[in-house]
């Protein structure tokens, strides 16, 4: 029932910046965690960010200092800054909703590619 619509990637150039934006159907962050995943062709869906719902942050080690999430409630919308890409950085970028991490409900994705 909640419906999570992603925009904001494109075609950046390495060291460029995107911000992703997840829009949510539901007033649903005090339920649910809140986290982007990246899935690349031939790699596994890797967990990128995520945002609990007490508002605690964690990345990965591979993004560390260079994403950010972040969430505005009212707006019921969750962000990922994206600094300083490389193109390794490629990926179809998902949002995710749910209860447990990696479960529940997901945006349809939106395309980022790093690439001079």
């Amino acid at each position: 029932q909640v419906q999570l619509v992603e925009s904001g990637g494109g075609l950046v150039q390495p060291g460029g910046s995107l911000r992703l934006s997840c829009a949510a159907s539901l007033s649903i962050f005090s339920i649910y965690a809140m986290s982007w995943y990246r899935q690349a062709p031939g790699k596994q869906r890797e967990l990128v960010a995520l945002v609990t719902t007490s508002g605690s942050t964690n990345y990965a080690d591979s993004v560390k200092g260079r994403f950010t999430i972040s969430r505005d409630i009212a707006k019921r919308t969750v962000y990922l800054q994206m600094n300083s890409l490389k193109p390794e950085d490629t990926a179809v970028y998902l949002c995710n909703a749910g209860r447990i991490t990696g479960t529940g409900y997901w945006g349809q994705g939106t395309q980022v590619t790093v690439s001079s």
